[in-house]
């Protein structure tokens, strides 16, 4: 599935929230979708439950804590938040190392280039909100 596949199943309500705006939240939206989708045929197999289980749960957290981060009017939470999503965004790459020899070719290639696309992101938004104009600051870093 394609970033340009998966948006249009975003419910509209979701797409006309403001968070919408921040692209490492759809891209991060779109990468827990992707390890729905990528963890499929190692759920079937007894040895990678667990990564499959962990992967989901790592991906899912990198959109929740972006989303839990964005509305923060604090600049040093935001960026606590930010942060996790970074830790999240490594842990992601464990987890897709650890089952890559059931993935298709490629697979790993794609993802860890999405992850990088969204580990510049989050730093940036880190570093804005570290500015003292720091709410402003937060929207420059967001546009997609």
């Amino acid at each position: 599935m394609t970033y340009d596949e998966w948006e249009p199943t975003i419910p509209l309500a979701v797409r006309q929230d403001v968070i919408w705006r921040v692209q490492a939240y759809r891209l991060a939206l779109y990468l827990a979708g992707c390890a729905e989708e990528d963890t499929r045929p190692l759920r079937g197999d007894a040895r990678f439950a667990d990564t499959a289980a962990q992967l989901c749960r790592a991906a899912g957290s990198v959109a929740a804590n972006i989303a839990e981060g964005y509305p923060r009017q604090s600049g040093r939470d935001r960026i606590r938040y930010y942060e996790y999503a970074l830790g999240s965004a490594a842990e992601v790459k464990v987890w897709y190392l650890n089952g890559r020899t059931t993935l298709p070719p490629g697979v790993i290639e794609d993802r860890f280039a999405l992850l990088r696309s969204i580990t510049r992101l989050l730093l940036t938004m880190i570093r804005s909100a570290r500015k003292p104009s720091s709410s402003a600051a937060r929207f420059t870093a967001s546009e997609p």
